[in-house]
């Protein structure tokens, strides 16, 4: 299946299918509604902190999700990933989300599963679970999967 890779870095690879676009999921380079599947594999929580090159801004990361929600074509699905528990920043690394934080910008597609990698196991995977399941956490890895209605 093509693959299209999207980043604000060069990506030098000679895997077949896959191909490379500049841009940022600050603006992403698809028209509105445009794009049936959508994979973002730990990276929002990283947008705005400037690690990987991006400008400083705190609201990065609701931008990028704004973006993901903008291309997603009706019928299309999301996969997100990124850290879930207690709330905080670690400045120019990441950021720690509630699932709520993710959910309610997101306000736009429905949440069809929420999964959990809990803290310090990462082999025991929570398929389906509450969202209350990581309020306690300190780095759980969040797994969301998304669709836009029709």
């Amino acid at each position: 299946m093509p693959v299209e890779y999207i980043d604000i870095r060069p990506l030098e690879s000679h895997v077949p299918n896959l191909s490379f676009r500049s841009g940022s999921i600050l603006n992403l380079p698809h028209a509105s509604h445009s794009v049936k599947s959508l994979s973002c594999l730990h990276v929002i929580e990283h947008i705005g902190l400037g690690r990987y090159g991006d400008p400083i801004n705190p609201d990065g990361w609701i931008i990028g999700l704004e973006e993901l929600q903008r291309v997603l074509a009706p019928g299309g699905q999301l996969l997100l990933s990124t850290p879930c528990g207690v709330p905080c920043v670690q400045f120019n690394a990441h950021r720690v989300f509630t699932p709520e934080h993710i959910i309610r910008k997101l306000n736009q597609l429905k949440l069809e599963e929420f999964s959990l990698i809990e803290d310090d196991n990462a082999r025991r995977w929570l398929p389906n679970c509450p969202t209350s399941r990581s309020e306690t956490l300190s780095f759980g890895c969040g797994l969301f999967r998304f669709s836009r209605p029709y």
